[in-house]
C-alpha cells in the first residue's frame, strides 16, 4: 500500500521547501533531500548513509518522535560542527507514515 507523507525541509539558504516523500521505498531524509535536490551534490549524503559523516545533519523542528538515537549516530554528531540538541542525522530518519508533517533545516556546511 502506497502512501506519500509531506515533510518540510528548510535548505541551506533559508529557503523552505514542501516536499511529497514515498514511505514505500525505504528511503531515509537525506535520500529525499538529495532526491529534490536541495543541497548542492557532493555536500550531503558523502558516506552514503552509512552515519559516518555529518553532511546530513539537520535540526529537528517538529515535535515527531523519532527512533532512539543509535550509537554511530550519536558518536559522529560528537564530533560534528553546529550540532544542537536538536540535531539528527538525517540518513537515520526513515521516511515512514509517522513522518507525515516532519519539519527539518538543514544544518549548515562544515
Amino acid at each position: 500500500m502506497e502512501q506519500d507523507i509531506i515533510i518540510k525541509i528548510t535548505d541551506r539558504e533559508g529557503a523552505t521547501h514542501e516536499v511529497i516523500a514515498p514511505t514505500d521505498m525505504a528511503m531515509n531524509l537525506m535520500e529525499v533531500v538529495r532526491s529534490y535536490e536541495l543541497a548542492p551534490e557532493g555536500t550531503i549524503g558523502i558516506c552514503g548513509g552509512m552515519a559516518m559523516c555529518a553532511s546530513c545533519q539537520c535540526y529537528v523542528l517538529s515535535n515527531h518522535e523519532l527512533p532512539e538515537m543509535q550509537d554511530d549516530e550519536d558518536a559522529m554528531l560528537a564530533e560534528a560542527f553546529y550540532v544542537k540538541d536538536i540535531s539528527r542525522l538525517g540518513c537515520q530518519i526513515q521516511m515512514t507514515p509517522q513522518m507525515n508533517g516532519l519539519e527539518v533545516e538543514l544544518a549548515p556546511e562544515s
